[in-house]
């Protein structure tokens, strides 16, 4: 069982934020190899940071998720964007290592 809640546009207000804790927002493509690549260190995120951080998944897909795409400001994929008190506090485009995700949390949380 997953730690990832995957949401799409009507819900990310509530998700992310309105979210009593720190969000990170996991921004990914299903055309897209390094996302591939991303989201094991994403689940890796979401089980071992449960305590203190949130963590979503949304589709980079215009359709569904244009008004949580627009307010990410996602240019690339894969993207992370850290959220705390409904602000975006810190953003990361292109592939990431677990550890450098590792890195850039500790460093934020």
């Amino acid at each position: 069982m997953s730690n990832v809640i995957t949401i799409e546009d009507q819900e990310f207000e509530i998700e992310v934020l309105k979210a009593q804790k720190p969000v990170l927002v996991y921004l990914w493509a299903t055309w897209c190899g390094p996302c591939r690549l991303v989201s094991p260190s994403v689940e890796w995120v979401a089980e071992n940071y449960s305590d203190r951080l949130k963590v979503i998944k949304m589709e980079v897909d215009l359709d569904k998720n244009k008004d949580a795409v627009a307010k990410c400001k996602v240019e690339g994929v894969p993207a992370l964007r850290l959220f705390k008190n409904g602000e975006l506090t810190k953003s990361h485009e292109g592939a990431i290592t677990k550890a450098q995700l590792e890195t850039m949390l500790d460093e934020n949380l």
